[in-house]
């Protein structure tokens, strides 16, 4: 017992004599989770909590792999100081407000993340004549990963358990916080720690020779290899229906037969030593008909995104698609045509086109959306003839979805900071409200200001939706005289307590808003009817209305109470004709009389 306790100790021990800045890094991001989740959700320290954790997440797998790298060609310390370099500079790429930040940054972490990731899997590969020893690094670390998962997951639920239980035994009664600063560090910090214990001194380790598992082989070989023999059949039916009706395919097609091929190469990559032994016939056969397989799905494919494309232009998905399809492409040729093939080719090809998609001058994602979509909103305005003298005529007669298509159009192009261009679009004297809303706040139900400024609007729509939007003038709140300050949380059901006097808030109803607070189960002050009768005083509008404040008063017993809105909104569909009322940014003011 002694000799295996010293075991685990000395493994323990090595694991963080060999990825200390790993294991830091992980520390970081679990306390960096723990103080988002402490944070109030109006904080502006959360959105800067939120970088660092996502930086520090980021930097997990970036250091891990730099790690690798460092143990095939040494200079361990200066890698890693270029990775902490990567990772401030990647915090400064972000917006210091959260207002600002947009759908793109998604995608530059989403993306990010996944190359980091990639990069675990060949950086200490790029080196010729090691293809059997990077199968086995990537299916060691698969495996790794996967009991990582199990182990990571009954330590933390084992933990949670036991606290709990010297919780409710002992009359401790700690605070809820600490179930979720503990499943904070176990899942993150902990999971980070298990993985690396199952790598043990790292790349020798991972690259050395070993056994085909036999869980790996038979889920292969008799679970993932006959599912997607039932998919391509179902793909390749749905080619024959295109090709009998005479259609372009729908939009969806081009995910499932990504997925497809995904999937089919990750069998591959999984199968990759058994595919030259004889007795494994069905493997064999699959290794050498499935990209050829992928060939007639390419052209369903392409012909799918392009249908997309030549009728919308291009957006950030639609060029990540694009560019899924033509690195699929180039693994097929890679793989069919090149006679001593490497696998290693597979994420280092995925790397080159995720970095490309990201940085690359004038043809990133980006640059590419924006300009498309600049193109777009022009050929429509030009076809429809909506301009006179280079500026909207909001005036001229137009059908709603037209209407809808220029609004989607402004509010993406504003978003992404082309604020010049759309305004150059517009008569400043005639749309000064339009004008004011794309400088100050581009980000906020812009498409409907746009929609409601055309006056002479065709309606062709009978399935869609209509929203008014009332927003106060004033984007903050002013205390005064207020005592006590409550944030409400639209449709959800809360009791506040003062002085020993609890305030009851209904905020949620089957049949509609309700915004209604009790005072000791006794008094009762309604702000339902206000809500609905400022909307009737609007009826028939659409889009967005400036107001100087939207805010309601009552007395209620001893206090006087005020409910103040930043905006508020009313949602109209052919399901639900007087509409449904949501806001957020409100508050509950109180003060004694």
């Amino acid at each position: 017992m002694k000799t295996k306790f010293r075991e685990i100790i000395g493994k323990a021990g090595n694991v963080v004599f060999l990825y200390p800045m790993v294991l830091v890094i992980a520390l970081l991001t679990s306390v960096g989770a723990i103080y988002m989740a402490e944070t109030n959700y109006s904080d502006k320290l959360l959105f800067t909590y939120s970088k660092i954790t996502m930086c520090c997440g980021l930097g997990i797998s970036l250091l891990f792999a730099l790690k690798m790298l460092s143990q095939r060609i040494g200079k361990a310390f200066l890698l890693e100081i270029c990775g902490v370099i990567f990772l401030i500079g990647f915090y400064f790429v972000f917006p210091d407000e959260k207002k600002e930040f947009i759908e793109t940054y998604g995608y530059i972490i989403a993306i990010t993340f996944l190359l980091s990731h990639l990069l675990v899997s060949f950086v200490p590969f790029l080196d010729k004549n090691r293809e059997l020893s990077f199968w086995q690094y990537n299916k060691n670390l698969f495996v790794n990963i996967f009991l990582t998962v199990i182990f990571t997951g009954v330590l933390t639920g084992g933990v949670e358990l036991a606290v709990l239980a010297v919780d409710k035994l002992f009359d401790f009664d700690f605070n809820d916080k600490l179930y979720a600063d503990l499943f904070f560090v176990l899942a993150i910090f902990g999971s980070c720690f298990i993985f690396l214990l199952f790598n043990e001194i790292g790349l020798s380790y991972l690259e050395k020779d070993g056994k085909y598992p036999v869980i790996l082989k038979f889920f292969t070989q008799f679970i993932l290899i006959p599912l997607l023999f039932i998919y391509v059949i179902i793909l390749y039916f749905y080619s024959f229906k295109i090709l009998i009706n005479w259609q372009l395919p729908r939009g969806w097609v081009s995910y499932l037969v990504l997925a497809y091929s995904i999937v089919g190469i990750l069998a591959l990559l999984l199968v990759h030593p058994l595919k030259e032994n004889n007795t494994k016939s069905w493997v064999k056969i699959f290794s050498k008909v499935f990209y050829f397989t992928i060939i007639p799905l390419i052209i369903l494919l392409f012909t799918a995104i392009f249908t997309r494309i030549l009728e919308y232009g291009y957006t950030e998905p639609r060029y990540f698609v694009l560019l899924l399809a033509l690195w699929l492409l180039s693994i097929v040729i890679y793989f069919v045509f090149k006679k001593n093939s490497s696998i290693k080719f597979v994420p280092i090809s995925l790397f080159a086109f995720g970095v490309f998609a990201l940085i690359f001058p004038y043809l990133n994602a980006f640059s590419v959306a924006k300009r498309s979509q600049k193109s777009e909103l022009l050929k429509l305005l030009n076809e429809k003839q909506l301009l006179s003298n280079n500026k909207i005529d909001f005036q001229k007669k137009v059908t709603d979805t037209i209407v809808n298509e220029i609004g989607d159009k402004f509010e993406f192009l504003a978003e992404r900071k082309q604020a010049d261009f759309l305004l150059n679009l517009l008569d400043t004297k005639k749309n000064h409200t339009l004008e004011n809303e794309i400088k100050v706040n581009p980000f906020l139900s812009l498409r409907y200001s746009v929609q409601s400024e055309f006056t002479n609007t065709n309606r062709t729509i009978t399935s869609g939706y209509e929203r008014l939007s009332l927003e106060s003038e004033k984007q903050y709140i002013t205390i005064d005289s207020y005592q006590y300050f409550f944030n409400l949380r639209n449709y959800n059901d809360d009791t506040k307590e003062i002085n020993g006097d609890k305030f009851n808030i209904t905020e949620r109803s089957d049949k509609g808003i309700i915004l209604k607070v009790d005072l000791n189960s006794k008094e009762e002050a309604d702000f339902t009817p206000g809500i609905n009768n400022l909307f009737k005083e609007y009826s028939g509008r659409k889009g967005v209305i400036k107001l100087p404040e939207i805010s309601f008063e009552k007395d209620l017993g001893k206090y006087h109470i005020k409910v103040v809105f930043l905006n508020i909104s009313n949602d109209k569909s052919p399901y639900n004709k007087s509409g449904a009322i949501y806001y957020d940014n409100a508050v509950l003011l109180i003060k004694e009389k």
